[in-house]
């Protein structure tokens, strides 16, 4: 069954960068509107970041100018380029997809990943 998968997540010191990739092996995959969401310890999740299938990108204001979502349809692979890194941006990261041509929530979620920001 298909599903996110998300990887890259680390340690790594104020100031510094990070690249995290998901996968999401759909037939479809061109379909499918991509997602970062993050969840910090003890807050809500939040959208970080989207990609539709044209390349459009869309950020939240607390990550614009810092980092940058991309997707590689061939290879079924969608990333965050996290630069310019806070204490702040420590959290869990999540993958997600939606269909693009659908009414659809995001409902794919994985594992995540832990990105923690720290001296």
């Amino acid at each position: 069954q298909v599903q996110t998968v998300e990887s890259g997540g680390g340690l790594v010191q104020p100031g510094g960068s990070l690249r995290l990739s998901c996968t999401f092996q759909s037939s479809i995959f061109r379909m499918y509107t991509m997602a970062w969401y993050r969840q910090p310890p003890g807050e809500q999740r939040e959208l970080v970041a989207t990609i539709s299938g044209s390349g459009s990108e869309n950020y939240a204001d607390s990550v614009k100018d810092r980092f940058i979502i991309s997707r590689d349809n061939a290879k079924k692979m969608v990333y965050l380029q996290m630069n310019s890194l806070k204490f702040e941006d420590t959290a869990v990261y999540f993958c997600n997809a939606r269909r693009s041509d659908l009414r659809q929530e995001y409902s794919y979620w994985g594992q995540g990943t832990q990105v923690t920001v720290s001296s």
